[in-house]
């Protein structure tokens, strides 16, 4: 694969208007700025990132989560393209290429955009339903790619699909985005039939022609055969996106963790200065006391930032170091996997503790039981109705649905996918309100 290639400001559904481009603006801050001003981003402030949604100690939401992951994937972008320029490809100075911190931190904010409510809980609970509950007797009534996206439902996937499909009245195209900028959300660029046990995909066979036109449009290698289940090489900058979230979930968890006393000061202590050698944890300290900072969370917020910075210089390193590598589509795992070993070990010990400690706590795992249920009889009632359209419950329930979902089409297939689309799409509040209401345990005028 080439960066000439790879850069492209091109946009779905308006390659025709190519050639007639004509804005001041970056078209990928054109894109950065639609995503901002969206319904679907404003959303995210509703749904939850790992703990319950804030009370009286506010912790991250998902729309936190991504303003600080397109943070540090603008320095991932920026860091990178520099080094790039500066080492390997002067002639790539005053090109688009320059603008790859733009893309990243755009490819950032909508990383998490088709997360459903509850996170992985309400994932799981969408795929159960087809395979484990009274969506399982429908798999003879759909094709085979239907019935491989649904029961693997997957928030990559459903991202892919929100920005890029033609939902009812609007535009074609979806969100209109530029070809690297969508490519660059594209964590498993495969079909859900090629999934393998980790259960991960790209796109949904609905968008697959899209992605088929961005990805060979820009050179991205195809892996797969003529007669296999499409697979694609990752575009370069996934690798920066999936950095930018994998050190921010996992490092921003536990200053999380630790406002809400689920970690001591000194467990939290002892996992940040875990990353940097002894000269490099004795400059911290020194830097804290220096700066007469006492308040133990603020202590915290320091060795947090300067952790931050550690790993993203090492995503970088790493970056350069392989880009060989990653534009011949061997590079195999995260930059976070090749990282030198010291903080590498850190990351780990962080992540492990992390399982055991953060995401098996009583207050998450209370908000992933609550949001099953929730989803799961979401899923249910909305797919009972589009079954069983004529009866008078289906017709109060499908009267719910938003216009842009196709709800009443004359396919199955697409009246199930509107289902998928309409709960997907909900925030954590207005599932569970939902919920409520047509289990009759809340009324509007009560």
């Amino acid at each position: 694969m080439n960066w000439k290639q790879l850069i492209s400001n091109k946009r779905l559904g308006q390659e025709y208007r190519h050639a007639k481009l004509h804005d001041d603006r970056s078209e990928f801050k054109r894109d950065y700025d639609r995503l901002i001003f969206s319904a679907p981003f404003r959303r995210l402030q509703n749904k939850t990132q790992v703990f319950p949604l804030p009370g009286s100690i506010f912790v991250h939401n998902r729309l936190t989560h991504s303003l600080e992951v397109a943070s540090v994937g603008m320095s991932l972008g920026n860091d990178v393209a520099q080094q790039l320029i500066k080492g390997r490809y002067p002639e790539l100075k005053d090109s688009m290429f320059e603008q790859i911190g733009q893309i990243v931190s755009t490819a950032c904010l909508a990383h998490d955009l088709g997360n459903p409510p509850f996170g992985h809980s309400g994932e799981k609970a969408i795929q159960t339903f087809f395979t484990e509950g009274p969506g399982h007797a429908l798999q003879q009534e759909v094709s085979p790619a239907f019935w491989s996206d649904i029961t693997h439902f997957e928030g990559n996937a459903n991202a892919f699909r929100l920005l890029t499909h033609q939902f009812c009245g609007r535009r074609p195209g979806g969100f209109v985005m530029t070809y690297s900028t969508l490519a660059s959300i594209v964590k498993y660029p495969h079909a859900s039939t090629a999934a393998g046990k980790k259960g991960k995909f790209g796109f949904f066979d609905t968008e697959r022609e899209n992605y088929q036109r961005i990805a060979d449009e820009m050179g991205i290698l195809r892996l797969s055969g003529e007669n296999e289940p499409l697979r694609y090489a990752r575009h370069p900058l996934v690798y920066l996106v999936e950095a930018a979230d994998d050190i921010c979930y996992e490092i921003m968890d536990l200053e999380d963790a630790h406002k809400l006393k689920i970690l001591s000061y000194g467990e939290t202590e002892q996992l940040l200065l875990g990353f940097f050698d002894e000269m490099g944890k004795n400059r911290i300290v020194q830097r804290i006391l220096d700066e007469q900072v006492t308040d133990p969370n603020e202590k915290v917020v320091y060795m947090r930032a300067c952790v931050i910075g550690l790993l993203e210089h090492e995503c970088v390193k790493t970056f350069i170091e392989n880009e060989e590598a990653i534009l011949s589509g061997t590079f195999q795992g995260s930059l976070i996997d090749h990282i030198s070993p010291l903080p590498r070990e850190a990351y780990k010990q962080c992540a492990s503790l992390s399982v055991q400690r953060i995401y098996k706590s009583k207050p998450v795992l209370d908000v992933e039981l609550s949001g099953y249920k929730i989803m799961e009889t979401l899923m249910e009632q909305m797919v009972s109705a589009v079954l069983n359209p004529n009866r008078y419950y289906s017709q109060q329930l499908i009267g719910r649905v938003s216009s842009q979902y196709d709800i009443n089409a004359d396919d199955l297939e697409t009246r199930l996918m509107a289902v998928i689309d309409y709960i997907s799409g909900m925030t954590d509040v207005y599932a569970l309100d939902v919920y409520q209401k047509i289990n009759g345990i809340s009324l509007p005028i009560i």
